[in-house]
């Protein structure tokens, strides 16, 4: 469930106003992100909007939410804001820090603006634009839209819910680094880890597997490069379960992955063993 970093009752107005027919994924995520904001947002679609109209004007009308007038803005890295950059850059901070906005922005939206901006391909884009009606199609493009918004509803809510829950791992993993010896990392429970674990002394990650038994993990080198500080030994690499308690000299050992960068045990302390092991080896 997604977590407000700030108050939103009343941030959002209840109406709001986009344009109609054809939609992109931009006014298709902008409604979604309005939505998780107000709930009870209506939003019109349509090509003109009323003179008297009292709500959230975006993607069309050429106001503080729009993209489409000539000296529309772009960000310092030369990407254009589209109407989804610019109401998250007025209103992320609500859903997320300041830096994972910021980086959500990056990661996620920059390349739909992009894409809205400029015609670039971007396969979520694509993927939005094949909700619209094929052109001897009978359906209505309000009804496409609105199935095409709740997609979108619920990619940004499991996007979020999964940067939210970056932020609580990392809690636990740092509380789980100061307990441990510095070269094998002992987790209480399988959470995202390597955002705070790479670049530090450690070199495997012990934790318990959703498939039972432990889990044993090499830590890499670094982001962008994923060979690992620390092996396990090359003869393990895709051993058949049967022959790697024999081969590793640990009993309850069960998997190693033929790439090499994680093993599993029936137990912790094998699990834990096998990271022993490699650590030896290594030296």
């Amino acid at each position: 469930m997604i977590e407000f970093e700030k108050e939103v009752t009343g941030l959002v107005p209840d109406h709001g106003f986009t344009h109609g027919a054809k939609f992109h994924a931009d006014d298709v995520f902008s409604t979604a992100f309005l939505r998780l904001l107000n709930p009870a947002i209506e939003v019109t679609r349509g090509f003109d909007v009323p003179e008297d109209f009292d709500g959230i004007v975006y993607d069309i009308g050429r106001g503080k939410y729009d993209h489409h007038q000539q000296d529309k803005e772009i960000r310092e890295n030369g990407v254009p804001y589209a109407a989804f950059g610019l109401l998250w850059r007025e209103f992320g901070t609500y859903f997320l820090t300041e830096q994972e906005a910021a980086d959500f922005d990056e990661k996620f939206i920059q390349p739909l603006d992009e894409s809205d901006n400029t015609g670039s391909e971007n396969i979520l884009s694509e993927l939005m634009e094949k909700f619209n009606p094929g052109w001897d199609s009978d359906a209505s493009y309000d009804d496409r839209f609105w199935e095409a918004e709740t997609f979108a509803e619920k990619i940004l809510i499991r996007y979020i819910e999964s940067i939210q829950g970056l932020r609580r791992a990392s809690d636990v993993v740092k509380k789980a680094m100061e307990e441990s010896d510095g070269e094998i990392l002992i987790l209480p429970c399988y959470v995202p880890w390597k955002r705070d674990v790479i670049g530090s002394s450690y070199q495997f990650t012990v934790y318990p597997s959703n498939r039972g038994g432990y889990s044993v993990q090499g830590v890499p080198k670094s982001k962008e490069d994923r060979s690992l500080v620390c092996d396990f030994p090359k003869e393990w690499w895709g051993c058949d379960p049967s022959e790697l308690p024999g081969v590793s000299g640990v009993a309850t050992a069960r998997f190693c992955h033929a790439t090499g960068f994680m093993g599993a045990a029936d137990t912790k302390e094998d699990a834990i063993k096998m990271a022993v092991i490699s650590l030896e080896q290594n030296r």
